[in-house]
């Protein structure tokens, strides 16, 4: 596999905050709207949104709109990739 080192800086930033490692841990139970994320975490909602572009952006996180509220939840794509490129770098 070739790596495309912009595709991941990108990815791999997103694993770069504690606060987005702390929102991925969140998520692993499953998709949670953004308002459940808010009372989990001690940010203000532009914060949040802040750090939910970045994983959205990587590919880790994915977010779908209902109603007036984000959900959002982990790609199993976008953290194959991450796999890929790490496995990638070790051979």
């Amino acid at each position: 596999m070739d790596i495309d080192a912009k595709k991941a800086a990108v990815i791999f930033k997103a694993f770069c905050d504690e606060n987005r490692i702390r929102i991925l841990q969140l998520l692993q139970g499953g998709e949670k709207c953004a308002c459940r994320l808010l009372e989990e975490l001690n940010i203000t909602q532009p914060t949040l949104s802040h750090h939910m572009k970045i994983l959205c952006d990587s590919g880790i996180v994915t977010g779908r709109k209902e109603g007036k509220w984000m959900h959002y939840s982990i790609s199993k794509a976008g953290i194959e990739r991450a796999q890929e490129y790490l496995v990638s770098l070790k051979n």
